[in-house]
């Protein structure tokens, strides 16, 4: 089975609905058979890396709402996090461009070690202050996963791996996303949000029975029916 999930770096919803979706796997029988690709998708490809900008702030302005409300809106978000075993900090946040993050992860993936990659860039950015577009914080990164130093240099320098991050927000407007995180499951049921754990475990098992439908063999045996015939 196939998991594609279009998520951003500095979307809080989105490592909170990682995690749900992880506990969902940790119930499914199975999980070995659940390969899961992560997709990119920039909330603002516009916007600009502001280290010592108030992440408060920005949200205030950009929404037309007071400080406070920003505040509050992010502990609430926090707390939620909390619930998971998740520690954001929006105090430390630094209001980042992630389109470099974005082709770390499409590197990492050649390597194996693309859900690592996504896990320590959402740490890094929610919940230790990290600037995930400084190149030096994305190097440090990409090597602490075990990625060969030259070739995070190399892509970070360029524009490599640009066109499969463009490629995945092109496959995201045709299927419709508005929001992320959004979960694809075999390219035929799609889940939008940090849907709860019970949610996608439902719809994982559906998914999984749909591809591996019961067969019944014997049908002649002796049996009781519904219809009171025999018993």
């Amino acid at each position: 089975m196939k998991v594609e999930i279009w998520s951003d770096i500095v979307c809080p919803f989105c490592f909170i609905g990682k995690r749900r979706f992880e506990n969902a796997l940790q119930q499914f029988a199975h999980r070995p058979d659940v390969e899961i690709v992560w997709r990119s998708f920039e909330l603002d490809p516009q916007a600009r890396t502001q280290p010592g900008a108030s992440l408060y702030q920005l949200l205030a302005t950009k929404y037309g709402r007071p400080v406070e409300w920003a505040r509050e809106m992010s502990a609430n978000m926090t707390q939620s996090a909390a619930e998971l075993g998740l520690r954001f900090d929006f105090d430390r946040a630094v209001p980042a461009n992630t389109f470099r993050a974005h082709r770390l992860v499409h590197l990492a993936a050649q390597h194996g070690r693309q859900d690592a990659a996504k896990e320590r860039l959402f740490r890094a950015y929610l919940e230790e202050g990290r600037n995930v577009d400084d190149a030096a914080t994305l190097t440090a990164i990409g090597t602490e996963l075990g990625l060969p130093e030259a070739e995070v240099a190399r892509t970070l320098e360029t524009d490599a791996f640009a066109q499969e991050v463009r490629h995945d927000e092109y496959q995201a407007r045709q299927i419709g996303v508005r929001g992320v995180p959004y979960f694809v499951f075999d390219d035929k049921y799609a889940v939008s949000g940090a849907q709860p754990t019970e949610l996608f475990l439902e719809v994982l098992e559906k998914v999984w029975a749909e591809r591996n439908p019961l067969v019944t063999l014997g049908t002649d045996g002796a049996a009781c029916g519904l219809d009171g015939s025999v018993c």
